[in-house]
């Protein structure tokens, strides 16, 4: 019978700050964590920027659905290719400022203290998406001259826009100020990620990314701020790391698990460089 043993993966293993390869095995612990990628502020008013314009793009938007720019002597053909253009540009504008604000509160997370604040702090973009869309289909739905043709694909395209836009704003991996700073105190050594998922890993042999043919590794601030929130659970368990502070993956691990090779690979979290929760 031939040999039908799964053979490990070769990896390939990039540095976060110098997007260096290099051989698996061959990092040593960093006892400091390095500087945080990025500038917090820098994101937040990018994303301020970005909102703004975006507001701007639905103004213009509801302008043309209504007819109020009278000098342009719009068809109604080119009224509508003209409102859906800046109901995109509107949608484009925000989710660009989401991402870049979700990516700042990764870097610089908000204190969970306040909860509702905390909330709020995590998905203004949600907030900004309302704004950017919901004024828009509520005045043109009040419009009683704008024709009906107009005023049904204006409504259908500012609520697909909203959906879109809000589905993307919303922050669903969010970290807190004291989870972050818990994570940084309980881990001082680097820790590694997969190209997509939510979850990091102290050790580049652990069976949930056994699969994985590229890893990045870096600090744990690193990796909080690459969007990798959430400890390995397998790898927590291997260096008894008290997780009661910090967010995991929330995998039940035995002490078997972790003999073998530090998790099975019946319940490895990640594949093919994709974590699972």
């Amino acid at each position: 019978m031939a040999d039908t043993e799964k053979k490990p993966a070769k990896k390939k293993i990039v540095s976060a700050s110098s997007g260096e390869e290099v051989a698996a095995g061959s990092l040593k612990p960093q006892m400091t964590a390095a500087a945080p990628t990025g500038s917090a502020t820098g994101l937040r008013v990018g994303a301020i920027i970005l909102w703004v314009l975006a507001i701007g793009f639905e103004v213009l938007a509801l302008l043309v659905a209504l007819g109020m720019i009278e000098a342009l002597a719009l068809t109604s053909t080119m009224q509508i290719v003209m409102m859906i253009v800046f109901l995109v540009l509107d949608l484009i504008a925000l989710i660009i400022g989401s991402q870049l604000w979700k990516k700042a509160n990764h870097i610089r997370p908000a204190s969970e203290k306040n909860k509702a604040a905390f909330w709020l702090w995590n998905n203004l973009g949600l907030i900004v998406a309302v704004f950017a869309f919901v004024p828009f289909i509520v005045l043109v739905l009040l419009n009683k001259d704008a024709d009906k043709k107009t005023k049904t694909i204006a409504t259908v395209a500012a609520v697909i826009a909203l959906l879109i836009g809000g589905a993307s704003s919303i922050d669903y991996n969010p970290i807190s100020q004291e989870q972050q700073q818990a994570a940084i105190a309980a881990i001082n050594r680097d820790v590694y990620w997969a190209p997509y998922g939510k979850v990091y890993h102290t050790h580049d042999d652990c069976s949930a990314i056994r699969a994985s043919t590229e890893l990045t590794y870096g600090t744990v601030e690193q990796a909080i701020a690459a969007g990798r929130t959430r400890l390995c659970s397998f790898c927590a368990k291997r260096d008894a790391i008290d997780t009661s502070n910090l967010l995991t993956d929330n995998k039940e691990v035995s002490d078997e698990d972790v003999e073998v090779n530090g998790g099975s690979e019946a319940e490895a979290g990640e594949t093919n460089g994709t974590d699972a929760e």
